[in-house]
């Protein structure tokens, strides 16, 4: 006898091959995977325990170069793996020079993207008010964390070098506290000193006292400043110092400033302005020059620069130094050799010195 199954009326099963390959690949990947993704996401391992770990990234430097520095720094990660993981997971090819600081129980993941994200550390530096340019070079040169280009250079060939269009370097940069991050070079932390300055004097210059004569161009203002700012810190003597040497300049009278002297002696002043030195020829001495010298002596602060565009409204042609900080002003030359003679000769002076 024969059966049929068909009178069963039992249905039968259409199996989709295809979908059935695809879940078979599904389920393989996974299984491929998961050890990969449970290496990624586990805290990788310090080189003796330690907290924290710097990785300095040269500019330039290759994902491969950048993941053979991090596993020499101490972090167990080999380089093949980090390389790898940087190319597929990061970006490898555009990651920003600087240090890198990881600290204990990041990830794979999380090391990956601090380098992807260009998660630098930073550093403050501070520009005194009145620092001359050879105090701003060796300041500069002395950052961490960034690489120095210009050590050896001349002034002239930073100059060039910068492109800026002035005769000096002298007076450019901003006396502030900045903060950069690392991986910049010495030229980007110039450029950043020179931008502030520029701001700060462009700003005051649109806003300078209308009846402002003696000074023609920013420039000028720029050397006016520096001088003020290594002549008194004092914010209420500003303005009258501006006074005295707005009016000298307006009557063709030297300034007759000691600290453009000293300026001209350079680096070399050992502290002791004597006779000699005001009597010396050259482009700083305001006793034997008229009007401003060619460069600013300093880098002035923006409070400088404001008293140098804003004068006080005053007929004083003299000042000097009580030696408690604060100045004496004069109209006319022999009140003026009095003061001088009562805060600096005197014999009582001298004593108390």
């Amino acid at each position: 006898m024969k059966f049929d199954f068909k009178s069963l009326n039992i249905p039968v099963l259409k199996v989709n091959v295809w979908a059935v390959v695809a879940v078979v690949g599904v389920v393989l990947a996974l299984i491929a995977w998961l050890p990969w993704w449970w290496y990624f996401q586990r805290p990788v391992q310090f080189e003796g325990g330690a907290k924290t770990i710097d990785v300095v990234v040269p500019a330039g430097a290759t994902g491969r170069s950048i993941a053979a520095l991090a596993e020499e720094a101490g972090i167990h990660v080999s380089e093949t793996t980090l390389f790898a993981a940087l190319r597929v997971h990061g970006n490898a090819p555009a990651i920003h020079a600087g240090r890198y600081r990881f600290k204990a129980g990041m990830t794979l993941a999380e090391i990956v993207e601090k380098f992807s994200s260009g998660e630098v550390e930073s550093f403050t530096m501070r520009i005194p008010d009145g620092a001359t340019i050879w105090q701003v070079r060796r300041y500069v040169e002395a950052l961490p964390d960034i690489a120095v280009t210009s050590r050896g250079l001349s002034d002239v060939e930073l100059l060039e070098k910068l492109g800026f269009s002035v005769v000096s370097l002298e007076g450019l940069f901003a006396p502030e506290t900045y903060r950069f991050r690392s991986g910049l070079t010495d030229l980007d932390v110039y450029r950043a000193l020179y931008r502030e300055q520029q701001r700060i004097l462009n700003e005051a210059w649109q806003a300078r006292d209308e009846k402002l004569v003696a000074v023609k161009t920013p420039y000028e203002a720029l050397i006016l400043a520096s001088i003020i700012e290594k002549e008194t810190a004092r914010a209420d003597d500003r303005p009258l110092v501006s006074s005295v040497f707005h009016n000298r300049l307006r009557r063709g009278m030297p300034l007759q400033t000691d600290p453009t002297i000293i300026y001209g002696i350079g680096e070399t002043f050992n502290g002791n302005l004597i006779r000699k030195d005001l009597r010396s020829p050259g482009p700083y001495n305001t006793y034997l020059n008229k009007g401003l010298p060619p460069t600013p002596i300093s880098m002035p602060s923006a409070a400088s620069i404001a008293a140098a565009m804003h004068p006080a409204d005053t007929k004083y042609l003299y000042f000097v130094a009580r030696g408690d900080g604060t100045t004496e002003f004069s109209r006319h030359l022999a009140a003026h050799n009095r003061a001088v003679y009562k805060y600096q000769k005197s014999p009582r002076r001298k004593a108390q010195k």
